[in-house]
């Protein structure tokens, strides 16, 4: 009797352990919890339950590798030692209140491959450690507060598919960076405060599908040569100060291209039903769309 109740005992010892997170990891999620008003959640956590319990919070070998809070009332400000969630891979605390400055710490995250913070109240400017978010895929900062230019830097980012930064207050000229992304298919940068020229080199974007840089102001002539990109299908480029004159002569090419807004005698070209892609039915503005709300 005595030696089942050491194997029960071993057992039950070996199961605490396989599901423990590192004290570096549960303190990091409390910081999230208290710097966000987590009383106050729709979908709160219970500090005294075990971490696999909260609520968004995915665990694997004992590490949290994926945070989703989307729509939860989240109000405040995001704590530097997020950094210490080294295995995370996804953060999305999007359509939420969150305040304040992006903080460094999330630039620490080397696993990082989705980061989705749109429509909440950040601002300040990108900084430049998010250079170091080399394994991101998926960058949202759609909809906040956000000021300052892009920084070059952001062109490190090599895996990059997904950068949505419309609405915000960015300043400053593209990034010639952007054009070592091969891996990009949607650049979303409309209703900010840019300038300056269109570089011919986002030509080299092979798998851009989606380039929407409307309401802003970039000047002269639009390179012809991005309509013949061979992937793109949505183009949208109006209200800015580019040579209109330009654009009312210019010639669609036979490709991909599906939607073409801009200011000119035509004011848009729409070659096929716009049903499948990510357009806003009112303004016709690319959209970003988050798995969460297509599953609600």
């Amino acid at each position: 009797m005595r030696f089942r109740n050491n194997i029960i005992a071993v057992l039950l010892l070996i199961t605490s352990f396989t599901f423990a997170i590192p004290k570096a990891e549960k303190n990091a999620l409390i910081d999230l919890y208290e710097s966000t008003n987590g009383a106050n959640w729709k979908n709160t956590w219970d500090l005294s339950s075990k971490v696999s319990n909260w609520n968004g919070v995915v665990i694997e070998n004992n590490h949290v590798v994926s945070i989703t809070l989307f729509n939860n009332n989240l109000e405040g400000t995001l704590p530097n030692s997020i950094g210490n969630l080294e295995n995370l891979k996804l953060l999305n605390l999007a359509f939420n209140n969150i305040e304040g400055n992006l903080p460094v710490g999330i630039c620490q995250l080397q696993h990082l491959q989705v980061l989705r913070l749109g429509k909440n109240k950040l601002s300040g400017s990108i900084p430049n450690e998010i250079g170091g978010l080399r394994s991101l895929e998926h960058l949202d900062l759609f909809s906040n507060n956000i000021s300052g230019e892009l920084p070059e830097v952001i062109g490190s980012i090599s895996g990059l598919k997904v950068l949505s930064i419309s609405d915000n207050n960015i300043t400053g000229k593209l990034p010639r960076s952007l054009a070592k992304l091969a891996n990009l298919e949607r650049l979303e940068l409309s209703d900010n405060n840019m300038g300056g020229d269109i570089p011919v080199s986002l030509t080299q974007l092979k798998n851009l599908q989606i380039l929407a840089i409307a309401e802003n102001g970039f000047s002269n002539d639009f390179p012809s040569q991005i309509m013949n990109m061979p992937n793109l299908e949505v183009l949208q480029i109006q209200k800015n100060k580019f040579n209109t004159e330009f654009l009312n002569h210019i010639d669609i090419p036979v490709s991909n291209l599906v939607l073409f807004d801009f200011d000119g005698n035509q004011e848009s070209i729409i070659k096929k039903d716009l049903k499948n892609l990510y357009i806003d039915s009112n303004t016709r503005t690319a959209k970003t769309i988050f798995e969460d709300e297509q599953a609600n």
